[in-house]
């Protein structure tokens, strides 16, 4: 099996263990108890996507503030949710619906861009794209000069 994700297998097993401790230690009281402590987590959780969410449709689809910014705090194995927290905004759309990798770009005001893919929902990989700007080179026709 190979990339399987063991959350899917730990968090029910986790959870139904937590059950059964509550209801060793105090019966149905201690299994309200942790079903009420599960909910408050998910709750947390939705709240936080939600949130997540509002800020990213604020702004403008695929815009960041600073694509060098981005490309630093990136690392590998961060979910797609955790990218657009970071960039408070939806990232471009290069992929297909639903194809994998799926591929998103976001761009700053000046013109660089970091163009991250995703498989199964976790970076893998991003790049950096900045535009080309020519420096004034030595070739170029000085613009003053000094006789003394």
């Amino acid at each position: 099996m190979p990339n399987m994700d063991w959350r899917k297998i730990v968090v029910p097993v986790g959870a139904l263990a937590l059950l059964y401790a509550g209801w060793y230690s105090s019966g149905w009281g201690g299994v309200a108890f942790v079903v009420g402590g599960l909910v408050m987590f998910m709750l947390v959780h939705f709240s936080r996507l939600m949130g997540v969410l509002n800020r990213a449709a604020k702004s403008p689809k695929g815009y960041v503030g600073s694509a060098v910014m981005l490309n630093a705090k990136l690392k590998q194995g961060v979910n797609l949710l955790h990218v657009m927290a970071m960039t408070r905004s939806i990232g471009e759309a290069l992929s297909k619906e639903g194809e994998e990798p799926e591929l998103f770009r976001w761009t700053d005001d000046g013109g660089s861009s970091v163009t991250c893919e995703f498989v199964r929902g976790k970076l893998i990989k991003w790049s950096l794209e900045r535009p080309t700007t020519f420096a004034p080179s030595e070739t170029a026709a000085p613009t003053a000069s000094r006789d003394s």
